[in-house]
This record gives structure tokens, C-alpha cells and sequence, in this order.
């Protein structure tokens, strides 16, 4: 993290000061020039801006820029980034919103994942078996091909997606409605640090902040935000889901939908979206060819010279026992052992064998209770 940065002890002091949020801030430091500007600003400037007298007490206090010094070390100590709104690394299309963040904290290769096209895939936190196995396939097929996956850290879809985009090496970004110091779900510990590896943890909170329900809108803001468009993979009728998908539509992104069963409460978003004008999803091309001419004529171009391995050609690398249980599992309905040692005909020691090569393969998922289903 460069200290070097201009004043980067006023923005952070700025992005901390209660009643003050994005849009009141970004206006501030165009009127006055820099955070500097703001905090040396007088009373009378300040309140013929419009702020109140108890955001201009807050703003003359030294509270801020104390927190602001202390907030800086432990992010140095951590190895994280600060990138403020006058930072060329700060996200291009992130600027470009309503209300974006004046400060960014990042872990991990926030430029690098930055350095190509993303796209965001969101969802419910409590998916099908259906809609985790569309997220992780539609992911790494998007990340396959040089796109970076963008999505929430949250359980269900939102892991399945950075799973997905880790899967094929690929990019990806997890925006956090939390500080950097705090993993949340905390199952996600290991997600974490593989996405710190190959990808960035990014978040607007400062250390600290715990996962209280009003931070998640704002994060989904920054998930469009970053994105050229937003796939959403089941979300029920008040999801945050469609929140980032509104918000999608009023930055003036893409939005794309995976259809689902009509008898599902989760597909009641992505079916209501589709019927709004959103684009259905069935597999990656269809949301390759939304993106910008250069950028879906390069990805598709580099498709006709050298295809990325499809199912046919995996299946091909399966021996004949493989490709038979393989054949017996679905990628929507879980299927149990015993049905499948009553089906395959196979005697229980080798269908067991059979079933883990299938796993170190990354062909079927095993779930609890001795059932398994196809990987998509």
C-alpha cells in the first residue's frame, strides 16, 4: 500500500465520518478540491453546502483523522490496498456510478482482476442442488475464457460462483459488506484466501465492520457497480438479488437470468427478470455475446481457434464403468447409493471406487447422507 498517495489519511478520515455517506462526500471534495480541503473548510462554507451542524462538528473534530491513522497501520500490517476516488487503479466503471465509494480497501491482485472484462453472478443463499451446479459451471466457463467473476461472498450461489471462476484458475472478486479483518459466512475462511491468491476481497467498510443487514445493499451496489452486467442464478420475490439487479439496470448495465422450475420460490427472480426484458442465460455464450463488440468478438474469435474442453470432450477421458454411473446421476435431483448399486449393477467396493475417481475428477458432488449428483 503506498502512502504516497495524496492525503490518503484525510480520505479515509472522510469515508469514516458518520452522516457523511458516498454521494455527500464525492460532492464535497468536488466543491472543496481534496479531503484536505473539505476538513480545512470553514463552518460557514460548510453549512452553505448543506451539511448540518452536527456532521460539521464531526468533520472539525480530530476523532476522524485519529481512526484514520490507526485504520491505515493495521491495513498496512494486513497487506491490504488503499484505492480512493482520485487513484488511477480506482475501478473505471465503478466511478461512473451514482454513488460510488470515495474509498476502496482490497486484499489480494485487485489490479490484475481488474485488468480484464467483469461480469457478476448472484443469487439466493439458499440454492438447489440446481442453481449451486449452474453457478459453479456458468463461472468457470465465463472465467475460462478471460472473464473476471464478481459476486457477494455470500453463502449458496455467491460461493458457488468465486468456486466456479477458482475452478477453471481464473479471476475473481469477492465484494465484502464487512472489513477485510472479518470473514463472513465464517465457513468461507478457505474461499477467502484462495480468492486473496487469484482474485481480490473488496469491500467500502472499514476494519471492524461486522455483517449487520443494512451493509448488504450498499455492497450490492459495488458488485454492479464493478460489472459490465449481472447474471442472476434463483433469487426468490425479496431477494437482495434483485436489488443488485435494479441496481444493475439503474447504472445502466447488462442483466441476464437462469430460468428455473416455475413450482420453486427461487426462481420466482430470474423468471420475473426474463419476463422484464432480461436476458435468459443457458450458457456462457449467451451472456459472451451481450458484452461489448471488441470484447465478445475477441472472446469468441479465440473460441474458433483453440475451444475450451466441453462435456463431450471430458466424457471422452471416462472409462467404461465411469461413464456409466456418470450416466445414471442427475444435475438437479441428488441420487442415493442405494439406488445406484441397485441400477449400475456393480458390486458396492467398486461402485464406491468408481464414485471417488468420478469426484478427483470434479465429475459429481457428493452431498450428506451418501447422495450424489452430476457436476454441470
Amino acid at each position: 500500500m503506498s502512502h504516497a498517495q495524496e492525503g490518503l489519511n484525510d480520505w479515509v478520515a472522510l469515508s469514516l465520518i458518520t452522516g457523511v455517506g458516498s454521494r455527500t462526500a464525492s460532492r464535497l471534495i468536488e466543491r472543496f478540491g481534496s479531503p484536505a480541503a473539505v476538513f480545512a473548510a470553514s463552518r460557514t462554507d460548510l453549512q452553505s453546502f448543506g451539511l448540518s451542524d452536527d456532521a460539521i462538528d464531526r468533520l472539525h473534530a480530530s476523532e476522524p483523522r485519529r481512526l484514520a491513522e490507526e485504520e491505515l497501520k493495521r491495513l498496512d500490517a494486513m497487506g491490504a490496498e488503499v484505492v480512493t476516488l482520485a487513484d488511477p487503479r480506482y475501478p473505471a466503471l465503478l466511478r461512473e456510478i451514482y454513488d460510488p465509494p470515495i474509498v476502496l480497501y482490497a486484499l489480494g491482485r485487485l489490479e490484475e482482476a481488474l485488468g480484464q472484462p467483469c461480469i457478476a453472478i448472484v443469487g439466493t443463499r439458499r440454492p438447489s442442488t440446481y442453481g449451486a451446479n449452474v453457478a459453479v459451471q456458468l463461472a468457470r466457463d465465463l472465467a475460462a475464457r478471460g472473464l473476471t467473476i464478481v459476486s457477494g461472498f455470500a453463502r449458496g450461489i455467491d460461493s458457488a460462483a468465486h468456486r466456479g471462476a477458482l475452478e477453471a484458475k481464473g479471476k475473481t472478486i469477492a465484494v465484502l459488506g464487512t472489513g477485510l479483518d472479518l470473514t463472513y459466512p465464517r465457513e468461507n475462511q478457505r474461499l477467502a484466501e484462495a480468492i486473496r491468491s487469484s482474485g481480490a476481497l473488496v469491500t467500502e467498510f472499514p476494519l471492524g465492520t461486522p455483517p449487520a443487514p443494512q451493509n448488504f445493499p450498499f455492497r450490492n451496489r459495488i458488485i454492479s457497480g464493478l460489472s459490465l452486467g449481472v447474471v442472476v442464478v434463483e433469487a426468490a420475490q425479496q431477494s437482495g438479488s434483485l436489488i443488485t439487479a435494479r441496481l444493475a439496470i439503474e447504472q445502466d448495465r447488462d442483466v441476464f437470468a437462469v430460468p428455473g422450475n416455475i413450482t420453486s420460490a427461487t426462481s420466482f427472480g430470474p423468471n420475473y427478470l426474463i419476463k422484464s426484458g432480461a436476458k435468459l442465460v443457458q450458457y456462457w455464450r449467451d451472456v459472451v455475446e451481450e458484452l461489448p463488440y471488441d470484447i465478445s468478438r475477441r472472446i469468441l474469435q479465440q473460441e474458433l481457434a483453440a475451444p475450451a474442453p466441453d462435456a463431450e470432450q471430458l466424457t471422452l477421458t471416462l472409462d467404461e464403468r465411469q461413464q456409466k454411473v456418470l450416466a445414471l446421476l442427475s444435475f438437479d435431483t441428488p441420487t442415493h447409493i442405494d439406488e445406484l448399486l441397485a441400477t449400475s449393477g456393480l458390486p458396492s467396493s467398486v461402485l464406491m471406487q468408481v464414485l471417488l475417481e468420478l469426484e478427483v475428477k470434479g465429475k459429481i458432488s457428493q452431498l450428506p447422507g451418501k447422495n450424489f449428483v452430476k457436476k454441470m
